[in-house]
């Protein structure tokens, strides 16, 4: 890591060290499943990236719900199903409050980033972009912000163009501004690299695509388990994020969009619960933001997922991120420090991912060595081939930091690196 980043991270600590500090290892205490060992040894879980594991918050929300709560939702005048019916809708208005949005009908409940995108690609893109438009993604974009703008080059005749990155894992707002004219219609960005950590400023990338009219997607899939995120601050138009992503379920996430956006888009998906009424001739579509919620919704997911934004609300948002710079610089700092290990992505604001190579060895044996320690961690190409086909490799061992990491973890990830490269080596 930098001198610069280190530089954040002291300001970071030095900024909250007036504010009662929340106790990290009582938080860690709260998730049962790092109590377990792997092979023997004690599990160190190192890919949040991938997946968050859950605390007894979320754990407990979701055991409730199917004990004592379990109904659909919307349709039923018995007691049961409207006590459900107001969990749902209060996981909406939480998650509202989270992102700062303007209203509950500009939370869209859907399965997560990944349809989120996809919602926007089929419904506002199809109606809103013709032959000869442009949308511009970065270059270190996860599949899921790419392959749907693919889809819709290939059937629209629409031009894919790709912001390009530095070395060190960062875009050049000069490089956007040369690249954003009246023929681009949409800017998809995410909010932080899976692959590198990256975090990208998105509100002056969202200013510079305003400029010239275009409407701004951003993927906060990885973003929002870490930081304070504000849409309207933002001023971005769309933004998704998943729920496994920050300590809730899977199969759960949220597609933010203004509103007046969501009222123009046609629906994604036709059946129960986005209509207000059918018949053979027409269908009058449900008002926002149930006209993009087709079917049983995943009632439990959401009710899980206000369960967990609750317990990064319990810590603080800011917090999060003071404690996880100090660690991020740590592991940084120790990882530097082993022989042949190259580091991939440097940027100045970057969070907790540390994604590298050694030397001589394939990630794929480094990790599933590191396994036989009980150290988690991911190794391939993170859902992000073209990241690794600008710095020429296969893939990265990543190591993805949460909340309930601490420096133990940091210590048993090198000393694993360490056995696993004299074994490879």
């Amino acid at each position: 890591m930098s001198q610069d980043s280190l530089n954040v991270a002291q300001e970071l600590r030095g900024e909250f060290e007036a504010v009662t500090r929340p106790d990290f290892a009582k938080i860690r205490a709260q998730f049962p499943i790092l109590q377990q060992t792997e092979n023997g040894q004690p599990l160190v879980y190192l890919d949040s990236g991938a997946t968050s594991q859950k605390p007894l918050a979320v754990i407990e929300a979701l055991d409730t719900y199917y004990r004592q709560q379990n109904a659909n939702v919307h349709r039923g005048v018995y007691g049961l199903s409207e006590r459900a019916t107001e969990l749902y809708e209060g996981s909406r208005e939480t998650v509202r409050q989270f992102i700062n949005a303007e209203s509950t009908r500009e939370i869209v409940f859907v399965r997560g980033t990944t349809e989120a995108i996809n919602l926007v690609a089929h419904s506002w893109a199809r109606s809103n972009m013709q032959a000869g438009d442009e949308i511009i993604v970065t270059e270190m974009e996860h599949h899921s912000n790419i392959v749907p703008w693919q889809l819709l080059r290939d059937q629209l005749g629409i031009h894919l163009r790709v912001l390009k990155i530095n070395p060190a894992g960062e875009i050049c707002l000069n490089d956007l501004k040369n690249m954003v004219s009246e023929k681009t219609k949409l800017l998809a960005i995410t909010h932080m690299s899976n692959a590198l950590g990256s975090i990208n400023p998105v509100k002056e990338m969202t200013e510079i695509a305003h400029s010239v009219g275009a409407k701004v997607l951003v993927d906060g899939a990885q973003a929002t388990p870490h930081m304070a995120v504000d849409v309207q601050d933002i001023d971005c138009d769309f933004y998704a994020l998943s729920g496994h992503k920050m300590y809730g379920p899977t199969g759960i996430g949220v597609l933010y969009a203004k509103e007046a956006l969501l009222e123009a888009m046609p629906p994604y998906q036709g059946g129960g619960d986005m209509i207000y009424s059918v018949t053979f001739d027409k269908t009058e579509y449900n008002v926002l933001p149930y006209k993009f919620e087709a079917g049983t919704p995943h009632i439990a997911g959401a009710i899980g997922l206000a369960a967990a934004v609750k317990f990064l609300q319990s810590i603080g948002l800011n917090h999060i991120a003071a404690y996880e710079a100090e660690l991020l610089a740590y592991a940084t700092d120790r990882l530097k420090q082993i022989k042949g290990l190259r580091m991939i992505g440097e940027a100045q604001h970057k969070g907790g991912v540390l994604s590298f190579i050694i030397e001589g060895v394939h990630p794929h044996d480094m990790a599933t060595l590191m396994d036989q320690d009980g150290v988690a961690v991911r190794a391939s190409h993170h859902c992000a081939m073209p990241v690794m086909q600008y710095y020429n490799v296969p893939a990265t061992v990543r190591a993805s930091l949460g909340v309930y990491n601490n420096r133990d973890d940091i210590d048993r990830l090198v000393a694993s690196i360490e056995e696993a490269k004299e074994m490879l080596i």
